[in-house]
């Protein structure tokens, strides 16, 4: 079965999954975030099969991510270096990585983003670099770039709609009651049976 390609696809989510949707693709790009550039060290820490690594570091540096320079003439030995694509790569880590933590970690996280010069945990959130402003659903929406094609167009005028349809349902709600908190039983006196 041929696997479908996202790459001529309008929606850049998808074209950035035909680049590093495979899940060994990001957690090479991730050992390399961490200085990994070698072959051997990049199986030794994925544990991963040579055939497998070899095609995604292929794949890595086709997509311009990596660039496979080589460092040894005898025997020829290469390396893989992130580019500045690779490298602009390390924010969407960072998100994946507090994702992680948030939802799929119940013993409690295993990495964590940490101010480097206090050692403080990060409070992650994406903001915009303009205003300064937490993106949130409710103040910021997709709408059609300059190049959207009609069914970008019309899928991003859908979900335009229902998110004002949220939007006013929310905005109609009747105000929340307070809850009165319950008074607490007074404690029974001594010697009394209850």
């Amino acid at each position: 079965m041929e696997r479908k390609s996202f790459g001529n696809m309008q929606c850049p989510v998808a074209r950035t999954l035909e680049r590093v949707g495979e899940w060994w693709s990001i957690l090479i790009l991730r050992d390399a975030l961490h200085g990994l550039t070698r072959f051997d060290q990049f199986q030794k820490s994925l544990d991963i099969a040579p055939n497998i690594l070899t095609r995604r570091l292929h794949s890595l540096v086709e997509a311009g991510m990596l660039e496979r320079r080589q460092y040894s003439e005898r025997p020829p030995r290469f390396e893989y270096v992130l580019t500045d694509l690779g490298r602009d790569f390390r924010t969407i880590l960072i998100a994946l990585n507090a994702w992680g933590n948030k939802h799929f970690a119940p013993e409690g996280p295993s990495v964590m983003l940490v101010d480097a010069n206090t050692g403080k945990e990060v409070d992650l959130a994406l903001v915009d670099r303009k205003t300064g402003r937490e993106i949130n659903s409710r103040d910021y929406a997709l709408v059609p770039g300059p190049q959207a094609d009609g069914a970008t167009r019309e899928r991003l005028a859908l979900i335009a709609h229902r998110r004002e349809a949220a939007n006013e349902a929310v905005d109609e709600a009747p105000p929340a009651k307070p809850v009165k908190a319950k008074k607490a039983a007074a404690p029974a006196k001594a010697g009394k049976r209850a």
